[in-house]
């Protein structure tokens, strides 16, 4: 391995910070490494949102299911998938055609873009040292977080991140065996489950560790459970609301 593959191996999520800030240079180029991810026809479809303001970034926390770490991290990054500036591309130099910004691939497109450029991002910030953590909570209330950061129709909040010195210090947390995820040729169903079975024993042991013997509940288990609780149903009429997913 090098050093760049080791610094990803090495990823954690963290949920405490120091007071130390992130400064305007480091979060500039956190961002323009974001930019350098790549992207589909050079659309570019995302912004990022940085909230440092105390009393905002105190809404957002509630917003997202009192979080209290998007209110201590030292800046507070929102990812928005953003057509609006596609949009207004072709109403400036085509005005007489019909525009397909509302389909479910320019949905698909903007949505990946906010994901690649994001983890570029998060890379970037943990090779400065810091450490960051993923907040799809925003999208419990995406209304009101949408409100707050006056988004525009063609604009969602994807999800944040928190960026800061880490106050903690926290175990990597097990993935999935490799040969259930990396499949040559074909799909091979029987190998990912024999991966899954694999992975419930390791995951089982990594509850019971983490929380000294209270649970041990595998990873299947976890998920049976997530896919069937109803969660954030709102997101549908809210992006149709918003321009997106119309054709």
């Amino acid at each position: 391995m090098n050093e760049t593959i080791e610094l990803m191996m090495k990823h954690r999520s963290v949920r405490k910070f120091k007071p130390d800030p992130v400064s305007e240079e480091q979060l500039a180029a956190i961002v323009a490494a974001g930019q350098m991810a790549s992207s589909s026809s050079s659309v570019q479809a995302y912004t990022v949102i940085a909230v440092t303001e105390q009393e905002q970034k105190a809404k957002l926390a509630e917003l997202a299911g009192n979080q209290s770490y998007v209110n201590e991290c030292p800046v507070f990054l929102v990812w928005c998938a953003d057509l609006y500036r596609l949009s207004d591309a072709a109403k400036r130099h085509l005005p007489e055609k019909e525009s397909y910004e509302d389909s479910t691939e320019n949905f698909m497109v903007a949505t990946i873009d906010v994901a690649l450029a994001s983890q570029n991002a998060a890379l970037a910030a943990e090779s400065l040292g810091f450490g960051i953590v993923y907040i799809g909570g925003l999208r419990n209330r995406i209304e009101e977080v949408s409100e707050v950061l006056g988004l525009p129709d063609g604009v969602y909040p994807v999800y944040g991140m928190c960026i800061g010195v880490a106050d903690q210090e926290t175990g990597l947390r097990p993935r999935l065996p490799l040969d259930a995820v990396l499949h040559h040729g074909r799909y091979n169903a029987e190998q990912t489950l024999k991966g899954v079975e694999s992975y419930d024993e390791t995951t089982a042991a990594y509850m019971k560790e983490r929380t000294q013997g209270e649970r041990a509940t595998p990873w299947s288990e976890l998920m049976a459970k997530r896919l069937t609780e109803p969660t954030r149903l709102q997101m549908k009429p809210f992006l149709e609301g918003k321009g997106f997913l119309k054709r």
